[in-house]
């Protein structure tokens, strides 16, 4: 059967497209979605709308509905995560809080049926079936394979951290009440049936969660019922509310969500300080002090159009900026992003492979996806001249257990290298392949300690040695690797 793609409000449907199959890993069979590049996945995600239009027409601004016919797509999804996971996922060590919620939503309010410490599926189970409960399981991709390499993909694809939750619901029942979210949200339906209504947002691209009230909201814009292999898409703010109809099975569905304070006024927020920093330093009327007592009154029209100038000042100098100092972003996302999806112990991602990289080599970055090269000032405590480093962020060492987690700790990967790196470092960034000797560096021995750091950190490998390697040679690379150079250059 046709898939059809009923965009929420038009009723349009788009002509019969052909499901995309590619090979999925070893654990199972054919995947409907193309798990390829990240690209490729969210081409398949939305298929059979084209991604130039859904990033026109629907991103950031109105709801869309994927309604499918499609019985190999309905029994991938069900595969993702089922109501019958939770007895094993349970025997694992779930909290509740931590992992697990279990709610009902009365008379429009939210009620919590939350139990002290460990989850037991039994007790889990009779609250579902009882108490007619929704169990919310927060971020499945911990735990099931397959929804860590879909998200994974997915945060290289938007360069933002994607979440996700599921909600699990019996019939005729309903979890949540009326609100909207901080997040942009895909919807994958996975069991069963689930009736939504959307509403019109009251706080378009909201920064924040928020519930609303049924009276504040007016009748729904958007009414409909997801089936297994369905998608539904909505931006964040969009009001909204579900539940499982009478008479029919339980209702599983995953909620994928990105672009959390990922707005243009987060990234000023990120980058403002660096370029006043770096402006302030250049420019001795900003280095000048505010009149006295600002601090105590209100502030007066004077100040505010010495600021109004000093803003317009900026923005004429950020247009002739070559590097922007990103403050926090790109590090919290290169911090707290998934690993890179693999089968196995992962070994390629902490221990490099292949030959040493040496003067004659010739390299090229790898895991590009998952690096982040970015320029900061100085994070040593003890360097009072706080001159600009450049920093490279990656994730290959992040752990899979705690990804968006909040409250767990969660450290950087990385190295630091002197500003005077960037121009060698932006050659193996934009190239397919360079060759060592050909970096933008002053000596053989700086371009020898740079790919050596990267190597060490698995974010290069050699794609051609010279033929006749002399043992002095592959010992002289060996001590380099011994040298203090790349602890000193690691970042905290």
């Amino acid at each position: 059967m046709p898939k059809k793609v009923k965009p929420a409000g038009d009723g349009k449907e788009e002509g019969p497209v052909p499901c995309k199959q590619v090979k999925l890993e070893a654990a199972g069979g054919p995947s409907p979605l193309n798990l390829d590049s990240p690209s490729g996945l969210f081409e398949s995600l939305i298929s059979p709308v084209k991604t130039e239009t859904f990033f026109k027409e629907f991103w950031e601004q109105k709801p869309l509905l994927i309604q499918r016919d499609d019985p190999v797509l309905a029994t991938y999804y069900r595969s993702l995560f089922r109501l019958s996971d939770l007895k094993s996922l349970c025997s694992r060590g779930m909290y509740y809080g931590r992992d697990v919620n279990v709610c009902r939503c009365v008379n429009g309010k939210k009620k919590v049926l939350n139990k002290d410490g460990k989850v037991h599926f039994l007790q889990l189970r009779k609250d579902f079936d009882q108490k007619r409960a929704t169990i919310q399981f927060h971020q499945p991709q911990r735990f099931k394979d397959e929804l860590w390499r879909i998200q994974e993909k997915l945060e290289c694809y938007f360069g933002s951290l994607v979440g996700s939750n599921v909600y699990i619901t019996p019939a005729g029942s309903q979890g949540l009440p009326p609100h909207y979210d901080d997040v942009e949200v895909f919807i994958l339906q996975l069991e069963g049936e689930k009736h939504w209504r959307l509403y019109h947002p009251t706080v378009p691209l909201a920064r924040e969660y928020s519930l609303e009230a049924e009276d504040r909201i007016g009748r729904p814009a958007h009414e409909f019922t997801l089936k297994p292999g369905d998608l539904l898409y909505f931006p964040r703010g969009t009001v909204h509310q579900a539940d499982t109809p009478s008479g029919l099975a339980h209702s599983t569905h995953v909620t994928i969500s990105t672009y959390q304070s990922s707005s243009w006024g987060d990234f000023l927020l990120d980058t403002i300080p660096g370029l006043v920093f770096d402006t302030a330093k250049a420019d001795v009327e900003l280095r000048a002090g505010i009149p006295r007592q600002l601090l105590l009154v209100e502030t007066t029209a004077v100040a505010t159009r010495k600021l109004s100038g000093f803003l317009r000042m900026l923005a004429d100098r950020l247009e002739g900026t070559r590097e922007l100092l990103s403050a926090d972003m790109k590090k919290d996302f290169a911090m707290n992003r998934l690993p890179p999806y693999y089968v196995g112990d992962g070994a390629e991602l902490s221990t490099p492979g292949g030959q040493l990289p040496g003067l004659d080599s010739t390299v090229r970055l790898q895991f590009r996806d998952h690096v982040v090269l970015t320029v900061g000032p100085d994070q040593d405590p003890s360097d009072e001249t706080r001159e600009k480093m450049v920093y490279i962020y990656h994730s290959l060492k992040n752990r899979r257990d705690t990804h968006m987690m909040g409250n767990e700790e969660t450290e950087s990967h990385g190295l630091r290298f002197p500003l005077s790196h960037i121009d060698a470092l932006k050659q193996i960034w934009n190239s397919s392949a360079i060759s060592v000797k050909d970096l933008k560096l002053t000596t053989d021995e700086e371009k020898q300690s740079l790919v050596l750091s990267l190597w060490t950190e698995c974010l290069i490998q050699v794609t051609s040695w010279p033929c006749v390697l002399t043992e002095v040679h592959r010992r002289k690379n060996s001590k380099l690797l011994n040298v203090p150079e790349g602890d000193k250059n690691r970042t905290s």
